[in-house]
């Protein structure tokens, strides 16, 4: 059975992450739910490498579990910065990885 992915249009805490990141859009994953800003799903949907890189994180969340992957996620941004935590290293090499768009149904 293929896991439920939902998508949220022009949502706050990724206006959060835009900012903070100094990025015009952005997409954020948390759990099984993709959370967009200054983004349309229909946009981000036709992206396949930066969907890709979003369901890397779903299934980042699935291998870690819900709060153990946050703590690790945090623990390593602490450690390590947004652009070298090893978790976003994964997500960046896996924008290629097109076997992910079959793993997931998209509501």
């Amino acid at each position: 059975m293929l896991t439920k992915i939902n998508i949220k249009e022009d949502t706050f805490i990724a206006k959060i992450a835009a900012r903070n990141l100094k990025q015009s859009k952005m997409a954020i994953t948390i759990g099984n739910t993709i959370y967009l800003y200054n983004v349309s799903k229909q946009d981000f949907l036709s992206d396949n490498h930066w969907l890709c890189h979003e369901l890397k994180h779903v299934q980042q969340f699935q291998e870690y579990g819900y709060f153990n992957f946050i703590f690790k996620y945090l623990w390593e941004s602490l450690q390590k910065g947004y652009y070298n935590n090893r978790f976003e290293i994964e997500a960046r090499n896996a924008k290629t990885d097109f076997e992910l768009l079959n793993k997931f149904h998209i509501n």
